[in-house]
């Protein structure tokens, strides 16, 4: 099997460059040197997009281009080589109304930029109607690049307290478990189309911050506060846990839960 790569500097591409070894022959690109025609795949992973959810919101064609416009030229580009294409999108495609887990039948309605691109991208890799695979994932960090756990734990170090959101309900995934979610995925084969793909539980981004500074004993004071009293520029789901269980039924993979997760990654950040 040949695979090419795509966003190979990202958080999650930086682990598939590993988890997909495995499988095959890995080509591992960035967006300049990509040329499907010459490599010729059986599998484009593109862990490619553009995740600055606030930067977002003044950067709309960016944005557009990166998470909307350049996973339907890839679409297209399987159609006519016969590739499956395996694209990552995101929980923040839904409004965060629903009190239960989302499920991939639940109705799409993003309340920001980066979540509206996103779906964007889902909807032109349907439309091509290439062979393709979508795992929806979820507040994805990794001990590398930029993420919630990372800027936590800088934060931690720098200021005298930490207020942190306590009223938004998610699953924090980390890239490796997805990156070996994946390569599962694609060894075992199934059924084609858009899978929910994130960690089990759910917890709130305070909750989380506590879990991390409490791994690494930071006795910090970590403040609680409501969505708005915390300055984004883009608006967050009030809820946007995943319900997992399609991907469960159709390849048998399912992902730890999110402490389990964050246990691992953080055994990896204490090195």
């Amino acid at each position: 099997m040949k695979i090419l790569l795509t966003g190979r500097e990202g958080q999650v591409g930086w682990e598939l460059q590993r988890s997909l070894v495995a499988l095959g022959d890995v080509v591992a690109t960035n967006r300049h040197e990509l040329d499907l025609r010459e490599t010729k795949p059986d599998v484009i992973v593109n862990a490619a997009a553009y995740t600055a959810v606030d930067n977002a919101e003044s950067e709309r064609d960016r944005a557009m281009q990166v998470n909307a416009i350049a996973p339907g030229i890839l679409a297209e580009e399987a159609k006519l080589l016969g590739a499956l294409l395996v694209h990552y999108s995101t929980d923040y495609v839904f409004d965060g109304s629903k009190q239960a887990p989302y499920k991939e039948e639940d109705t799409p309605n993003p309340l920001s930029v980066y979540g509206r691109t996103k779906l964007e991208g889902e909807q032109a890799i349907a439309a091509s109607k290439c062979r393709h695979l979508i795992f929806r994932t979820s507040w994805v960090y990794a001990p590398r690049g930029r993420n919630f756990l990372l800027a936590i734990l800088k934060a931690a170090r720098e200021k005298p307290e930490l207020r942190v959101v306590d009223d938004q309900f998610g699953a924090p995934t980390s890239s490796a478990a997805i990156a070996e979610a994946t390569a599962r995925v694609l060894r075992a084969g199934g059924p084609e189309g858009l899978y929910h793909m994130s960690a089990s539980g759910r917890t709130t981004w305070f909750n989380f911050a506590q879990a991390i500074l409490h791994k690494v004993a930071i006795a910090t004071p970590v403040v609680p506060i409501r969505s708005d009293q915390y300055p984004a520029k883009a608006k967050r789901p009030r809820n946007s846990v995943l319900d997992n269980a399609r991907l469960k039924q159709a390849f048998g993979v399912s992902l730890p839960g999110w402490e389990s997760q964050l246990e691992q990654v953080m055994g990896q950040v204490l090195r």
